[in-house]
């Protein structure tokens, strides 16, 4: 486990548990960012844990101090955001911290937006002891992301052979990885505001982009299907008359950014990740890698990127995980993508 220093073992693996809890938020809380809560008694044990609810819903602060009940007085919140000072759809988490006694907060990261943050600054006033340990949970990249570009977080999503192709010479492609690497990829749908596909890949695969649980059950949530490209979908698809179809990424991203979308999924096919990938917009690829070869197919990218081998797109792994047979690379770009389909606003 991570060390931090000024936390204490307790808190380390509060913030852990805080860390947990906000990912189960990703995907149901847009546009508001996915917070995570942990509450611990005056003794350090965990009396309450939260995670933000859907809008109009209560903050992860709000949840966990319900839970925690009286036990929360005198004790310590830790969470993954800064508790927000103001009153939108719901009251400041700020006040309602104060209001049940706590007396020291734990926060992994500033809020970074005009209208929500200062709550560190009202908990220091009232005496609250506040700590800020300047750690970033995983599930606040995307809204943090926007925040900064005024942008979607967009990560790539592919699966392919050893030999990159994602399709067979003769056009097959279902299934390249295993069923373990294909519950991954549900599970990570049901966290995601959107998926984007091209008009190849629903003709081609005809996909309902939903997202299934282990038993085949749909998801909680389910993202919005977005469609780019300019053939007709036949009306007996699963997409007809259920997906959005935009003519053009550029025009895709717009309506994205207008609708609020936070955490976006590009998962095909070729041409559209080749689009993705010029345009400058991919934050992140999680790339499912099955260990079988074909030698010719279609290709993972459909055209050039980059032109030479210097002015390619620099990404670093951060994550390699096993899954059944297969295996999942996550590459994050080196630098914050800074091409804009559409400049951020204001």
């Amino acid at each position: 486990m991570t060390h931090t220093p000024g936390l204490s073992p307790a808190e380390e693996a509060a913030f852990a548990r805080a860390e947990e809890a906000s990912l189960s938020a990703l995907g149901g809380v847009w546009p508001n960012p996915a917070v995570g809560a942990v509450i611990l008694d005056a003794a350090g044990h965990v009396v309450g844990v939260g995670a933000t609810q859907p809008p109009g819903g209560p903050h992860a602060e709000v949840v966990a101090l319900t839970h925690a009940g009286e036990r929360a007085r005198g004790g310590t919140a830790v969470v993954t955001l800064e508790p927000c000072n103001h009153t939108g759809r719901t009251g400041p988490c700020a006040q309602a911290l104060l209001a049940a006694g706590i007396r020291r907060v734990v926060i992994g990261q500033p809020d970074p937006t005009r209208t929500a943050g200062g709550g560190a600054e009202t908990l220091r006033a009232h005496g609250v002891q506040v700590l800020t340990i300047g750690r970033t949970a995983a599930a606040l990249e995307p809204w943090l992301h926007r925040q900064a570009t005024g942008r979607p977080w967009v990560t790539w999503k592919v699966a392919h052979t050893l030999d990159g192709f994602i399709a067979a010479a003769d056009g097959t492609s279902q299934w390249i990885t295993g069923p373990t690497a294909r519950a991954a990829g549900h599970a990570d749908r049901a966290r995601r505001d959107a998926i984007l596909v091209g008009t190849g890949t629903v003709l081609a695969d005809n996909p309902r982009l939903s997202a299934r649980t282990p038993s085949g059950a749909l998801a909680a949530h389910q993202p919005e299907p977005i469609v780019v490209g300019t053939r007709p979908i036949p009306p007996h698809f699963h997409l007809a008359g259920v997906a959005r179809q935009f003519s053009t990424l550029a025009s895709a991203m717009d309506y994205l950014v207008d609708a609020g979308h936070t955490n976006v999924l590009v998962e095909g096919g070729a041409g559209l990740a080749r689009s993705a990938l010029a345009a400058g917009i991919v934050c992140d690829i999680h790339a499912y890698v099955a260990p079988k070869i074909l030698g010719a197919g279609t290709p993972m990218i459909a055209g050039m990127v980059s032109p030479t081998l210097s002015q390619a797109q620099q990404f670093e792994i951060v994550d390699i995980t096993p899954l059944g047979e297969d295996v999942r690379l996550v590459a994050r770009a080196v630098s914050a993508p800074e091409a804009a389909v559409r400049p951020p606003a204001g």
